[in-house]
């Protein structure tokens, strides 16, 4: 039997009953299987991943002017910017 996935939140109320959020696109009754994530308290939070990324070397090429491809003004890739950037090399690629 073929089985699929339907994503959605909720809360589990005083009464250990979990209250979805949004009604299931699902015409029931129907029997399902559900699978409760659960927030660990030792994960770190949005604020913390944040700032981890923001001070870690790894994304510091995002500071670099060539790689601002999108305005403020619509979010969309400013393609003329991108032509007129100087390329860079990875100098850790040999170009053979």
């Amino acid at each position: 039997m073929t089985k699929r996935a339907v994503e959605t939140t909720g809360t589990i109320d005083k009464e250990h009953r979990l209250v979805l959020d949004e009604p299931l696109p699902i015409a029931g009754p129907s029997k399902v299987k559900v699978i409760i994530l659960v927030p660990d308290d030792t994960e770190p939070d949005e604020k913390t991943w944040l700032e981890a990324a923001r001070s870690n070397p790894a994304f510091e090429f995002l500071t670099d002017p060539t790689e601002d491809i999108y305005t403020a003004a619509d979010g969309k890739p400013d393609l003329q910017a991108r032509t007129n950037a100087t390329p860079r090399l990875d100098p850790s690629r040999s170009e053979t």
